[in-house]
């Protein structure tokens, strides 16, 4: 399978509908980064990211292997990406992004 840049896609001749099935694959595509994923491609080490987010390289190994996370360690993890993290719910094909968590 060959791989076009998005440039090369939207000028070629895909209907709307095409386009709009290539947007929310590379969307979904983007969304299931693991953090240790979404570090590498920010070209960030962990020693880095851990002196941004007042942890030790230790902890920080340990953060992105865990498949469980308290939301202030994600939000202090992302923003030390300088990021900002956010959280949404998704039922019945309908995404809401949830405030105040």
């Amino acid at each position: 399978m060959s791989t076009k840049s998005w440039k090369a896609l939207k000028g070629s001749k895909l209907t709307a509908a095409g386009l709009e099935r290539v947007r929310a694959r590379a969307e979904k595509e983007m969304a299931e980064l693991s953090l240790k994923a979404l570090r590498e491609e920010l070209n960030v080490t962990q020693s880095e990211l851990s002196r941004s987010a007042d942890m030790t390289q230790s902890e920080l190994s340990r953060l992105e292997s865990r498949s469980d996370h308290l939301t202030s360690t994600l939000r202090r993890y992302v923003e030390a990406l300088g990021g900002e993290l956010e959280i949404s719910a998704v039922n019945g094909g309908r995404r809401v992004k949830l405030t105040k968590v």
